[in-house]
């Protein structure tokens, strides 16, 4: 699963320079399924004199990327958790442990963590936003 925000995405990187009201919307939001279903329809919406046959057909294809790239990232999560080896289920917990003990002590020890705090971020993000998927997809079946 990934955890750039959808302005981040391939599509959301080419609507910001085509048609940035669109990114406006939903460009910090995190992608998922609905986020990028909502941005499918309102491309396909989306007036042929603001955006083009041509560049809706780019956005769609782009579209479809992130949509495949989501979901290897979570067929990848799924089958580390599913894996004999303790390392590979264990990996994102140890990694957020990790990160957050050195952010706290660099905190302490007043080094600078500007180069520290959006990496940090991005691991709570993508360790606490996939166990909601997993929850809800467990709930889901």
């Amino acid at each position: 699963m990934s955890k750039k925000k959808f302005k981040d995405t391939k599509v959301g990187k080419f609507l910001t320079k085509k048609v940035p009201a669109i990114v406006g919307l939903v460009g910090d939001a995190l992608p998922d399924a609905g986020i990028l279903g909502i941005v499918k329809g309102l491309i396909e919406k989306e007036s042929d004199i603001v955006l083009s046959p041509k560049d809706k057909e780019m956005a769609l294809e782009l579209l479809k990327m992130d949509q495949i790239e989501l979901q290897e990232v979570t067929k990848r999560w799924d089958s580390d958790m599913k894996s004999d080896s303790w390392l590979s289920k264990n990996v994102r917990p140890m990694t957020l442990v990790f990160f957050s003990i050195s952010y706290v002590l660099g905190w302490f020890l007043e080094y600078p963590l500007d180069s520290i705090t959006g990496l940090v971020s991005l691991i709570i993000a993508a360790y606490f936003g996939s166990r909601g998927f997993e929850k809800v997809k467990a709930i889901g079946r």
